[in-house]
C-alpha cells in the first residue's frame, strides 16, 4: 500500500528540522521510501512510502511530530483506481 505523508515545518522549528534531516532520516522497518519532494521556502513537503503496515507509516509522522505538523494518507495509483471503478 502507498501512503502520502504531507508535512509542514513551522518557521520556529526550521533550523532544528534541517539539522535532523541532515543527520539522516531512516525509514522505519518495513517501509520503503518511493520519493520525497520539498517546496523550498514554504516549509511544505511530501513523502511517498510503500508498506503493508499502516502503523509503520504512521511512525514516520510520529518521529517528526515534535518539529513538524503532518498527515498520513493512504493513496492509490491510476491503475488501482481504474480497477476499483471497474467494480
Amino acid at each position: 500500500m502507498l501512503y502520502m505523508l504531507t508535512w509542514n515545518i513551522s518557521e520556529e522549528n526550521y533550523e532544528a528540522a534541517v539539522e535532523r534531516f541532515q543527520a539522516g532520516d531512516e525509514m522505519p522497518a518495513g517501509v520503503k521510501m518511493v520519493g520525497r519532494w520539498h517546496a523550498l521556502g514554504s516549509g511544505y513537503g511530501w513523502t511517498l512510502v510503500e508498506t503493508d503496515d499502516p502503523v509503520a507509516a504512521a511512525r514516520i509522522g510520529v518521529k517528526w511530530s515534535d518539529l513538524v505538523s503532518s498527515e498520513v494518507t493512504p493513496v492509490l495509483t491510476d491503475e488501482q483506481v481504474a480497477e476499483a471503478l471497474a467494480g
